[in-house]
């Protein structure tokens, strides 16, 4: 099930394990969600309600039925029970105490000649976190966006969900939405929503900001309006990098595993091992737990074409093979897994152990599961408060002080050809230079 190989320091049959999965999205989408996208800047409310219509068969008559009600709400939370509400409430608590260690300052420096130089960090002032609402909800996505946003300083955070004809939004998406205390919420998705909020509408406010996943017609209508509106990421299919030795456990290896590859046919799970023999046993283990997995025939597939076991022959060459991959989750099952934090330059989030599997991190570690993936954890980080945040810096020069800058700014803009730069100095100076030849 898993295709074994031999590392022998050629990368290029690493990038194999991966290629495949990297399919371009079709001129077909693009056109479609560029229409759409149009439509709605052109038409706004009509051309909103009438997607509404045609692709999840709810019928918008107002902004009053676009929007969940307090009732709504209150039923949902009522129908989930005392111990959902504690779970979201625990997940809430752990995602606040790791992600208040990531709050910036506002910072002011003042020099002795009078120069005051510094920054200002504020929150965004609104955010749309977009919630699918297929066959899958996704709670803990909420709560993973709006800790954060909210941290941050964020003054407004609504979320946009698909709804079927029945215009409900899933119970356990509104519990997660109170216990955030976000109250507005449009029952409304797919790239029309992310339009909407993108470029604003009579029903819907325009946002500064994007985040949360979706299917390939949300992702592809969120990169269309970027630079309109902030996104998050573009995010691919899931996966996981498993780096063992000899003295890991093959159970949960095969286990963590399965749990990634149970997302997506396209999900990635990959093992990097020392051991042969462990390689073997994983194997051995997936067939075995398989038989008890209600999404078989999901994991099968995607461990067939994405999966994969590589044999390196030492532990810090396994390093450089996941530095090389930068997977979005990678796990380290070997000795002392807190002192290879040095040799790890490019993951998304890191499970150190064999009691910190990979699902702990989708849900309660307090870490964010909004991560990079296909590779892009080389540039792009888990989102956090850094992300809901704009600086803006400032600086205050006394008239002395410019002095003693003036013919080096004007000499610098001269050279760049920039005449009115160097004139915006020179100005400034020109009553002094006349009462001096007075």
């Amino acid at each position: 099930m898993l295709e074994k190989m031999k590392f022998t320091g050629d990368y290029t049959a690493l990038d194999q394990l991966f290629s495949a999965r990297k399919a371009t999205i079709n001129k077909e989408v693009n056109e479609t969600v560029e229409k759409i996208i149009q439509d709605i800047i052109d038409r706004q409310d009509e051309a909103l309600f009438e997607y509404a219509k045609r692709f999840d068969g709810y019928d918008i008559k107002s902004k009053e039925d676009l929007l969940v009600t307090a009732k709504e709400v209150e039923e949902a939370v009522e129908r989930v029970g005392d111990n959902f509400i504690r779970i979201l409430e625990r997940t809430k608590t752990q995602l606040i105490d790791f992600h208040q260690h990531q709050l910036s300052q506002s910072w002011s420096l003042f020099k002795e000649n009078g120069v005051i130089m510094g920054q200002i960090v504020r929150g965004l002032r609104r955010v749309a976190l977009y919630v699918p609402g297929g066959t899958a909800t996704y709670p803990s996505t909420v709560l993973m966006n709006a800790v954060p946003a909210q941290l941050a300083g964020v003054k407004e955070l609504v979320i946009i969900t698909p709804v079927k004809a029945d215009g409900k939004v899933s119970d356990v998406i509104l519990a997660a939405a109170h216990v955030c205390g976000i109250e507005t919420i449009y029952k409304v998705g797919g790239a029309q929503a992310v339009a909407a909020v993108a470029y604003g509408t009579p029903s819907i406010k325009k946002v500064d900001k994007i985040v949360g996943p979706g299917n390939i017609y949300v992702a592809t209508a969120k990169k269309c309006c970027y630079g309109a509106v902030d996104i998050d990421m573009i995010a691919g299919p899931s996966e996981v990098l498993v780096i063992a030795d000899e003295n890991a456990n093959p159970k949960y290896i095969a286990a963590d595993l399965m749990s990634q590859a149970e997302h997506d046919r396209l999900a990635s799970s990959i093992l990097v091992t020392t051991s042969a023999l462990l390689a073997d046993e994983v194997e051995k283990e997936l067939a075995r737990q398989l038989n008890t997995l209600s999404r078989r025939e999901i994991i099968e597939e995607s461990l067939q074409n994405y999966g994969g076991a590589v044999l390196v022959d030492s532990i810090a060459e396994a390093f450089d093979v996941s530095n090389y991959i930068a997977p979005e989750h990678l796990e380290v099952l070997v000795d002392q897994p807190m002192n290879t934090l040095p040799y790890i330059e490019n993951a998304g989030s890191i499970f150190l152990g064999e009691y910190t599997p990979e699902p702990l991190g989708d849900y309660m570690s307090g870490t964010n599961h909004v991560l990079p993936t296909s590779g892009t954890a080389k540039f792009y980080s888990a989102l956090g408060v850094y992300d809901f945040v704009k600086y803006s810096s400032y600086s205050q020069y006394p008239r002395n002080i410019l002095e003693t800058f003036k013919e080096d700014v004007i000499e610098f803009a001269k050279l760049e050809g920039l005449d009115a730069h160097a004139n915006s100095i020179t100005v400034r100076f020109e009553e002094e230079n006349r009462n001096g030849n007075d």
